[in-house]
């Protein structure tokens, strides 16, 4: 095809480097014991990493640590046991964003999480939330449905982005112009098919005053552990970009490869072809969660992948991109 041809020529002459500033549109202040290295360590990895804002959101579950496992896991995977919604973590990231500096509060975007999902109760607590702390709340997410194993480790039923009690949340966002970050995986480990799209695609199609980011693109490494990569992938998300106006993807770190780059570390001509057509719709996490050491290394390893955009694009992906989707009060906070 003559356009790969001609982006294939594009990346063989993007050997002048780029300096990119970014913005992490996907970050997790605590980890699923809601813990955190601090916030010393973050502004310190931010600062080394030319990372100019962040999506700054707790875990909405918390894993228990079994009175049966001699051993506390190390992660929601770490063994069987549950883990359980928890909203005490908007609480430490509120306190954590309070006692920031004035100056370094505009680098901080706070997303609440804490809520379940199931629960048609969840709208009414989220706006006493947003009643609590008016102007605090920059966005809704990350709202977990279907991720994974985590979702049959999670008290109750299996939340679905497509039930009632989201729609419920869904207006509330419409309401206060925030964003959401969903995450629902596109298909199961076994399945190669895509076989979960609806129930990301109704409230794409039945909330269109809302801006939706979805993390991963439904994406997942447990996805690839047992499939590898998803070759439906991008047609579809060609596809629904062009469907849905008001979707927006996270490039989190399952995206980069096997997606952007190739086993040998080189652009796909294929996305970056799509990421050019839609050069707003795109942006970049590193889905850290508590610890902020690879902060760098996860954000830096999409500059390959953005030298092989044009210039002005690769700067929205990086940084402009994720600050186009905060609210309009917030946008004109950051104009000043």
């Amino acid at each position: 095809m003559p356009w790969i041809l001609a982006l294939s020529a594009v990346i063989a002459c993007s050997a002048q480097a780029r300096e990119y500033r970014y913005s992490d549109a996907h970050l997790h202040y605590v980890d699923f014991f809601q813990e955190s290295a601090g916030m010393d360590e973050l502004l310190e990895k931010m600062a080394e990493n030319n990372v100019d804002h962040v999506m700054f959101s707790g875990i909405p579950v918390a894993k228990k640590w079994d009175e049966d496992e001699p051993k506390r896991p190390r992660y929601y995977a770490g063994d069987d046991a549950n883990a359980y919604w928890y909203s005490a973590t908007d609480v430490f990231i509120a306190d954590a964003y309070k006692r920031l500096p004035a100056e370094q509060r505009k680098r901080f975007h706070p997303f609440l999480s804490g809520f379940n999902p199931n629960d048609k109760n969840a709208d009414a607590h989220i706006r006493r939330m947003l009643e609590l702390d008016p102007g605090l709340w920059q966005g809704i997410g990350e709202v977990f449905t279907r991720h994974d194993d985590l979702t049959a480790l999670i008290h109750g039923s299996a939340p679905r982005a497509n039930n009632e009690a989201l729609a419920r949340v869904f207006h509330l966002a419409a309401e206060y112009d925030l964003p959401v970050m969903l995450h629902s995986n596109i298909t199961s480990k076994r399945e190669r098919e895509p076989l979960f799209l609806e129930e990301i695609e109704a409230p794409l199609r039945n909330h269109p005053h809302v801006r939706f980011i979805w993390a991963h693109a439904g994406t997942s490494a447990e996805i690839h552990r047992h499939q590898e990569k998803l070759d439906f992938l991008l047609d579809t998300v060609e596809r629904m970009l062009g469907q849905y106006p008001n979707l927006y993807i996270d490039l989190s770190w399952t995206m980069l490869r096997p997606y952007l780059l190739d086993a040998d570390g080189k652009p796909d001509p294929k996305w970056v072809h799509l990421v050019s057509s839609y050069p707003e719709r795109f942006m970049l996490g590193s889905d850290v969660v508590g610890r902020f050491g690879s902060l760098g290394d996860y954000m830096k390893g999409f500059d390959p992948f953005l030298d092989a955009l044009p210039e002005d694009v690769a700067h929205k992906v990086a940084r402009d991109n994720f600050l186009s989707v905060l609210p309009r009060r917030v946008q004109a906070e950051l104009d000043r």
